[in-house]
């Protein structure tokens, strides 16, 4: 049986939509544009 008392000390509330599009624009995330320009960076850099 599921365990009320355990179950909401476990509880976190969810972030508000401000505070959710805040978290997760202030993350520095790395895509594969970013990478791509990385390694374009990287060749032209080895070619000198």
């Amino acid at each position: 049986m599921i365990n009320f008392e355990e179950e909401l000390k476990k509880f976190h509330p969810s972030l508000e939509i401000e505070q959710a599009e805040e978290a997760i624009y202030n993350q520095d995330l790395t895509d594969m544009a970013d990478l791509l320009v990385s390694m374009i960076k990287e060749a032209k850099n080895e070619e000198k």
